[in-house]
Formats: structure tokens, C-alpha cells, sequence
């Protein structure tokens, strides 16, 4: 639907957005933000960081007050850290100033925001070339032709010339969404922006997101919406100001937002050599391990020496489980492949194991479940 329109280039970025050298699209580093007031400090963000590639989709959920908006807030510059770094694109955007973060943002990233914040006095078409005005994007006279190009891709440009006030809520989002767009980012940044819509009207925008995406684009939205979030590429939870392990949720989609926050917080990081072994067959199970960087190797022993690769088991894969849930010893050996470069796991130790699936009888149920199939597996 979009992709004829978007020609994306320049000097330090590939067509994709990504940074020219490699590396992620955008990369918070150990961000930091407290806020001073009479009443005192208040931290909102607590160290976080978070990496985004591009072409991903990226739901940021959270409870009100969570910080998830403050995150947000750290890539587009709209505020600072007061610690860390914020590098999008290559770009430091920590070390920009006003002046260069107001031209760096328009060039580089489209907004959308919860209430449209459509201009009232300027048409819906003179909303969408605002952008490229700004910036000094394409030439004057290509400006009204992009901009109508952008509305009819919304489905908007019967609805050109009036006023914002003249269209609906979600007609002011899909115009919103063209005015994003207007200087081709790499980028798009949403903050909350199915919130004022009604349920299907939500479902449209939310669709024009996956074509924006499937076109090359890189998506990272704000939303409220737990079952709109599940439609992206993956989710990312915050709370009182830190990440949710998001390998956690994705090995274990059925805890609730709650008993993710607590699990989180209980996890052991831990890292490995290629070819170093994390347990070893016969010895005592006393955690339950996820996959967050890298793969691992289950290896059985075999009758009269030998090995055989029984599973390789990648991000957000778990093991370990099998042990917890039997006799108490270590079915196979696992080790960091050899071929993947340092491998990193969470580890939850075995009370903590237990009582989680004593909270969680659908988690209980999954683990189980993979637990009979790898025994399986083995056994053929």
C-alpha cells in the first residue's frame, strides 16, 4: 500500500534506516530520568534500556504513570536523560541541541500523537506539507503533490481541503499519519494514538500501522491496548520505571502484567562462552533458564560414548523445566553453541520456579505440556 512512495537515503543511514556501520536502529543505554519538583525527586525511568531494529514493530504498554511515555519521550528528544545515552540512527541524540533536535527530529522521525494535534486554521493538506515546509523537504512545488499522494494512501484526499474540525476523530488520526510521513522518516513514533478512537476505528489505524510497517518502516507505539499490542512485532513492558524482561513474556505469555513485574525481578543474568556448559546431565536441577542472547545446545550422552544435538534452543526459548518438574536431576546437557558468539540467559531458582506455577495454573499447564513433548522426543 506504501511502499511505491518511501525512498529513503543518506549519508549515515542505509535505505532500511538502519545505521550505515551495522548495529540497532534505535539504542537506549542504561537511561536514567528523575524530575525535580518541591515535593522532592522523582525517578521515572530506572536505568532502562531497550534496542529496536528496523523494520520492527514495537508496542510499549504499561500501567498509568509506568514511565512508558516518558521512555518515548527519550527517543524523539522531546525530553533528556539525566543519565545514559539515547542513539538513533548513529545519531547521540543526547548531545544534540535545541536547534539541531528540532531539525534532526523532523528529518529523521514522525510523531503521532493521542489528539491528532492537527492545526486548526490550516487545511488537512496544509497539515500534511507543514512538515516538509519546516524542513525544506523536496522542492516547494512537489509539496501539495506528495502531501496529496500521502492522503490518498490514508484514504483521506477527498477530504483535502477542509478544515480538522470538519472530519472525525479517526479521520484526524489518518491525516496525522499522512503528516508523519511527510518527510519519509525512517522512524514513526506513537504515543497513545488509538486512545481517542473508537474500537474500529482503532482497528483501521492499527492495520495502516502493519502496511506501514510491511513497507520498510520502523513502528514504535504507546498504547494502553493489550490486544493491539499482541498484533506487533513484539511488546515491551513497562513498570515504575524498568523493562519487563521481554524474553520472560515471550517464553511465558500467560503471566499476567503483575507476575511478569515480580518474575522480572527475581531473574538471575547470566553469561557464557561459546561451547561452556550451563548444566550438565546427571547434576542437581536447581533453576529454570531463558535464552535472551544467542542459542544453546541440548546434548544427550549416548550409549558407549558420543553426543548427540538433541534441540537448539534460541531467544526466548526456555529449558531447565524438565528437572524442576521431575526427579530433581538433569536430563541433558546444555551448553552455549559454538558458532553464536557469547550467549546470555535469566535464570529463576527453583522456589521461585514452583511458586510461579503455583500463581500461574495456565503457565503450569504450558511448561508442562513442552515438558511431555521434549520427553517424548527424547525417548523416540
Amino acid at each position: 500500500m506504501f511502499g511505491r512512495w518511501f525512498k529513503r537515503g543518506g549519508s549515515n543511514t542505509q535505505a532500511d534506516g538502519a545505521p550505515a556501520g551495522g548495529g540497532h536502529l534505535i539504542d537506549l543505554r542504561d537511561i536514567v530520568k528523575t524530575y525535580q519538583s518541591a515535593a522532592g525527586s522523582f525517578t521515572a525511568l530506572k536505568g532502562v534500556s531497550l534496542a529496536v531494529d528496523a523494520g520492527e514493530f514495537v508496542a510499549v504498554i504499561g500501567k498509568s504513570g509506568s514511565g512508558k511515555s516518558t521512555l518515548i519521550n527519550m527517543v524523539t528528544g522531546i525530553d533528556r536523560p539525566t543519565s545514559g545515552e539515547v542513539i538513533v540512527g548513529g545519531t547521540p541524540v543526547h548531545r544534540l541541541s535545541e536547534g539541531q533536535m528540532s531539525v534532526w527530529r523532523g528529518r529523521h522521525l514522525g510523531i503521532i500523537f493521542q489528539f491528532f494535534q492537527l492545526l486548526p486554521s490550516l487545511t488537512v493538506v496544509e497539515n500534511v506539507m507543514l512538515p516538509m515546509d519546516f524542513c525544506n523537504m523536496y522542492k516547494p512545488g512537489e509539496r501539495r503533490e506528495r502531501a496529496m499522494m500521502l492522503l490518498d494512501q490514508v484514504e483521506m484526499v477527498d477530504q483535502a481541503h477542509k478544515l480538522p474540525s470538519a472530519i472525525s476523530g479517526g479521520q484526524q488520526q489518518r491525516v496525522a499519519i499522512a503528516r508523519a510521513l511527510a518527510n519519509d522518516p525512517p522512524i514513526l513514533i506513537a504515543d497513545e494514538p488509538t486512545g481517542n478512537l473508537d474500537s474500529k476505528t482503532a482497528v483501521a489505524v492499527f492495520k495502516l500501522f502493519d502496511d506501514l510497517v510491511k513497507a520498510g518502516k520502523t513502528i514504535v507505539m504507546v498504547t494502553h491496548d493489550n490486544d493491539l499490542a499482541r498484533r506487533a512485532s513484539r511488546s515491551v513492558i513497562v513498570s515504575d520505571g524498568e523493562i519487563v524482561n521481554q524474553y520472560l513474556a515471550r517464553a511465558l505469555p500467560r503471566l499476567s502484567l503483575d507476575q511478569l513485574i515480580t518474575v522480572t525481578r527475581q531473574l538471575d543474568r547470566l553469561t557464557y562462552e561459546p561451547g561452556q556448559p550451563i548444566v550438565r546431565q546427571g547434576g542437581r536441577a536447581d533453576y529454570f533458564y531463558i535464552v535472551t542472547r544467542g542459542k544453546v545446545e541440548v546434548i544427550l550422552d549416548q550409549p558407549g560414548g558420543g553426543e548427540l544435538i538433541a534441540e537448539v534452543l534460541g531467544e526466548g526459548q526456555y529449558f531447565g523445566e524438565l528437572g524442576l518438574l521431575g526427579d530433581t536431576e538433569r536430563r541433558a546437557t546444555v551448553r552455549a553453541a559454538h558458532d553464536n558468539g557469547t550467549v546470555e540467559v535469566v535464570a529463576l531458582d527453583q522456589n521461585e520456579f514452583n511458586t510461579l506455577l503455583a500463581e500461574s495454573e495456565a503457565t503450569r499447564l504450558d511448561v508442562t505440556r513442552v515438558a511431555e513433548q521434549r520427553l517424548a522426543a527424547s525417548a523416540a
